[in-house]
């Protein structure tokens, strides 16, 4: 049990702090679910057609760059580490457009 009381601040600190941390961890996998459905959706479609590839290729595009920018502020307000943000963007890139590679 802390004895003073900035070690008394400091618990409550890091309980405010880790609920936010957990939140905002939260809503990028939200974010990275909703991506990964949007790309098992653009691969199931049946048609054929140039303008629904275009408007799937949109959609992942804005979707990827979502993703992209949830990550890079997580890590600008240090939520994840920099390489952990880097292998979620690097794997998501990997499935988003798989014929760069």
């Amino acid at each position: 049990m802390a004895n003073n009381k900035s070690s008394k601040k400091r618990i409550k600190i890091n309980k405010r702090n880790r609920i936010q941390n957990n939140s905002y961890k939260s809503l990028i996998k939200s974010y990275e679910k909703k991506h990964l459905n949007l790309i098992k959706a653009s691969s199931e479609q049946s048609s054929n057609l140039e303008e629904d590839k275009s408007n799937y290729q949109n959609l992942l595009r804005a979707s990827f760059s979502s993703v992209v920018s949830q990550i890079d502020k997580a890590v600008k307000k240090k939520i994840i580490h920099k390489n952990t943000a880097i292998r979620k963007k690097t794997n998501l890139f990997k499935k988003t457009f798989p014929t760069v590679n």
